[in-house]
């Protein structure tokens, strides 16, 4: 094993959280897809949908969006066993899909659920559409669905992509630096299958800077989205969008952000103990799959 797993071995035993733990298991071949499953289901809630904390930075108990794109995140990873999880995941965004077809930025929080909660998930009209949520979601959920016809022909899926490329062709600028990474995102996942999608990428693709890097307007000094937050893997036209000599210093300044510890950190603050030490748990799983998936030439 190589050394930088070996100590990030160590970090996911001592400080992360249990589902991560299985998602790093899983990449190293120690763990099977089902266990993973297994730890996230502790996160769901009888609707169909995903609370308690799974995203770091929104503790409430409550099914909410947030919710939704990190749980995604292990159905991407797991694969197809877990099919059943994400069609129920699919209807719970279908129940809470505004007339127009988008998903709010966040649903109502109950007063005494709000502790260690970021502001932004709190100060959100759940009435109205937001393009960063529905790009979010249903840009990974075309990667979820990518085996699976019956997800990729799910009405919600088709009637959130419907809403996030027309919000997309009304665009004639790139929005704020994090809802730009998932427009994106959901661009370079939806480019072979919805009509007009690929030509969208090619045209907000030219308001990228050359570095590939986009400073967080409102986030603490040096967050910024980098060319590995709009293209974590190889393949796809969005790659195509990067200069090889970009990826590679990427890459090597990834690498180079492990801490001592063996684990690596996020670039922004974290909202209570607890999300942050989820955080790291986290931000370890996502460096160690993408420097995985680039192997040294």
């Amino acid at each position: 094993m190589e050394t930088y797993l070996a100590a990030a071995s160590d970090f996911m035993a001592a400080h992360a959280r249990l589902l991560d733990r299985r998602r790093f298991d899983l990449q190293l071949g120690r763990c099977r897809p089902d266990d993973v499953l297994t730890a996230l289901a502790a996160y769901r809630n009888a609707d169909g949908g995903y609370g308690w904390g799974l995203e770091p930075d929104l503790r409430a108990r409550g099914s909410q969006p947030g919710g939704a794109l990190h749980a995604f995140e292990v159905l991407e990873e797991v694969g197809p066993v877990g099919a059943d999880d994400a069609r129920r995941l699919f209807d719970w965004l279908g129940s809470i899909t505004l007339a127009d077809g988008g998903l709010p930025f966040a649903l109502p929080i109950p007063e005494d659920e709000t502790a260690g909660t970021a502001p932004w998930w709190l100060e959100t009209d759940p009435l109205e559409s937001s393009l960063h949520a529905t790009a979010m979601l249903a840009g990974i959920a075309h990667r979820v669905a990518r085996n699976d016809e019956n997800l990729r022909r799910h009405a919600w899926l088709e009637g959130a992509s419907a809403y996030t490329l027309r919000k997309i062709t009304e665009l004639d600028g790139p929005p704020h630096a994090i809802e730009f990474a998932f427009v994106l995102r959901f661009l370079d996942a939806a480019h072979d299958r919805l009509p007009g999608a690929a030509a969208e990428l090619a045209r907000l693709g030219g308001f990228l800077p050359t570095s590939g890097v986009l400073p967080v307007e409102g986030g603490v000094e040096g967050e910024a989205i980098r060319p590995l937050d709009f293209s974590p893997y190889p393949g796809g036209p969005l790659r195509d969008l990067f200069a090889a000599e970009v990826i590679t210093a990427e890459l090597a300044r990834l690498a180079s952000q492990r801490q001592s510890d063996g684990g690596w950190i996020v670039d922004w603050v974290a909202r209570s103990p607890a999300g942050a030490l989820d955080w790291r748990g986290w931000a370890t799983v996502r460096a160690v799959m993408i420097l995985r998936a680039h192997p040294p030439s």
